[in-house]
């Protein structure tokens, strides 16, 4: 691979280009530049997607496409990297290049993004003397591989070699995380060495304490916020002048958490601050421009005012491009603002075909258990990260029975826990609630099983650092500790092993629907009806529903369907 991409350095070298700034001013091929562009993310949309969206991205006056790339996704175990199919950050660039967009890259090592663990992999967290965003060697070690081993895939496209990528960002926010220079220092040499080059650039909020603490002095500085550029931009002028202005991030809507409403940004107001910027002369970059889905287990969530909420598997953010890559009435107000400033504005590709999934009738049930496989013992419960787990979920099973009444006392749910006991559903116990408590009769002789769920890993903010999963303390019976467990991970990797009958089992169970089409398109999965659990299309994970809401509904591509028949897979946990 790496001689395949030398190879094609020294052919596409004779096109390579040029991208600098003067002042306040950018420069590309020493022409002066002003970015638009818009924020998408490679994993929340089906690779057979990509063109159609950079298509859209153009059709709407962007010229340049920025992403993060989620290093979890690529480092799944330490020291094996992924970059084939939905991962192909490198071909996820080439098109957009193709489609006659510019690119900003945003590496991390942390990038937020509502993501799990902001896009650090959780094995982490299984070293409890590491801490993450920090100057710790263990940190820095793994960060460099990880690195290294992009710059294979990235280093090649950058504009000094032929490649679309203008500019390449050093960490994210961490003026909202911390202050510590030399950590910044670090990964910005780590990049160096890595072959990373041409411009850097940081992110951050526009206050003086968020802008000290992320940036680096010899660095551009993009700052990042909801509304009110004027203000922002003065903010910036008083921290640093005589450098390009930049917006890192201009929320065009926002995510959306389970058990909380869905968010919404007036359009109007959208395309009039994007509007102020551009005739200023201001790069700005569209958060988002096209959301998708956070497919699968990859959701992060926040502490709000104390409290855990999880993000939802839906990233339409209220965004330009609806979660199905659909133009919205944002859309267009914003065609119309950069056609002003863009006189190189195509038509809009024709519209994807959205179908209507036939009633699905769910006759075949398998249970969640018929699963369970290698067990592991401990005296103490493990965490997920110590079981070699990144997500999913642990059954724990305290095999002693007969302990008689009492309250059993988890101290800290990571996450969502359901307590059994000989094969009936107990009680649950909620992160979300605070909830570590249950009253309990355990009279008779049966084991004890407590199946935890990650239901995100925080993305921001100091909580992150121990946002360990699974049991992570004691578990308590009466005040007293209970010792000697069995534990047993449950990935959701793979559901190939599932035994599927007509017998209706108890949950936790998953249910399947099997159904005919005679015609392709993106659909939507209603899961108004479901209680709360996961989704599988013909194997793919669409994410998570829950009827707290606001979420009722889970993107299907239409790629991920076929002609004839097609099975829709749910797990329900409660």
């Amino acid at each position: 691979m790496r001689s395949l991409l030398l190879i094609l350095g020294l052919v596409v070298s004779c096109f390579a280009g040029s991208f600098s700034f003067e002042g306040e001013q950018f420069l590309l091929n020493d022409e002066p530049f002003v970015v638009m562009s818009g924020e998408m993310h490679y994993p929340r949309v089906p690779k057979e997607y990509w063109r159609d969206r950079c298509k859209k991205a153009r059709a709407m006056g962007l010229n340049t496409i920025c992403t993060y790339v989620f290093w979890n996704a690529h480092e799944k175990v330490p020291g094996e990297f992924d970059f084939s199919g939905q991962l192909d950050v490198a071909r996820f660039v080439q098109i957009a290049q193709e489609e006659g967009l510019w690119v900003i890259v945003r590496p991390g090592p942390y990038v937020c993004a509502e993501w799990e663990f902001g896009g650090l992999p959780a094995w982490l967290l299984k070293d409890r003397e590491m801490t993450v965003r920090s100057i710790d060697p263990l940190f820095l070690a793994a960060v460099k591989r990880y690195f290294m081993r992009l710059a294979d895939e990235l280093a090649p496209l950058h504009i000094s070699r032929g490649g679309p990528i203008l500019m390449t960002q050093i960490e994210n926010e961490y003026g909202s995380f911390d202050n510590d220079h030399e950590y910044m220092q670090q990964i910005e040499q780590i990049m160096l060495e890595s072959g990373f080059d041409g411009m850097f650039f940081t992110a951050d909020g526009p206050t003086e304490k968020m802008l000290d603490g992320g940036t680096l002095p010899h660095v551009v500085s993009a700052v990042n916020f909801y509304n009110d550029p004027e203000m922002s931009f003065s903010q910036f002028a008083e921290f640093r002048q005589n450098v390009p202005r930049m917006c890192g991030e201009y929320w065009t809507g926002w995510f959306d958490h389970w058990g909380f409403g869905h968010h919404t940004r007036d359009a109007e107001t959208v395309a009039s601050e994007i509007d102020w910027m551009l005739a200023k002369g201001i790069s700005v970059n569209l958060y988002v421009f096209h959301g998708g889905t956070t497919f699968g287990f990859m959701n992060g969530a926040n502490v709000v005012d104390g409290q855990y909420r999880p993000d939802v598997s839906s990233y339409d953010y209220d965004a330009p491009l609806d979660e199905a890559g659909r133009p919205t009435e944002k859309f267009f107000a914003l065609r119309e603002v950069f056609k002003k400033y863009n006189r190189d504005v195509p038509s809009l590709p024709k519209q994807l075909s959205m179908i209507q999934l036939p009633e699905l009738v769910f006759n075949d049930s398998a249970s969640l258990f018929g699963l369970l496989d290698d067990v592991v013992e401990g005296t103490d419960p493990l965490t997920m990260e110590e079981l070699g787990q990144n997500t999913g979920l642990v059954l724990y099973r305290y095999p002693f029975g007969g302990l008689g009444k009492g309250v059993l006392d988890l101290q800290e749910v990571r996450d969502f826990a359901h307590i059994y006991y000989d094969g009936k559903l107990l009680g649950s116990l909620n992160r979300t609630r605070d909830e570590h408590q249950l009253e309990l009769d355990l009279e008779h002789e049966a084991p004890l099983s407590i199946l935890v769920e990650n239901m995100g890993r925080v993305n921001f903010g100091k909580e992150l650092v121990d946002e360990r999963k699974g049991i992570i303390t004691d578990v308590l019976w009466n005040d007293q500790t209970l010792t000697n467990w069995e534990m047993y991970r449950l990935p959701l990797d793979s559901l190939d092993k599932l035994i599927f009958t007509r017998k209706i089992k108890h949950a936790p169970y998953f249910r399947r629907a099997q159904f005919e089409l005679d015609q392709i398109g993106d659909a939507y999965l209603d899961t108004k009806n479901f209680t709360q659990g996961h989704a599988w299309v013909n194997g793919h994970h669409l994410g998570r529903f829950w009827n707290v809401g606001p979420q009722e509904k889970l993107f299907v591509p239409g790629p991920w369907l076929k002609s004839g028949l097609n099975e829709v897979i749910i797990l329900e946990l409660e």
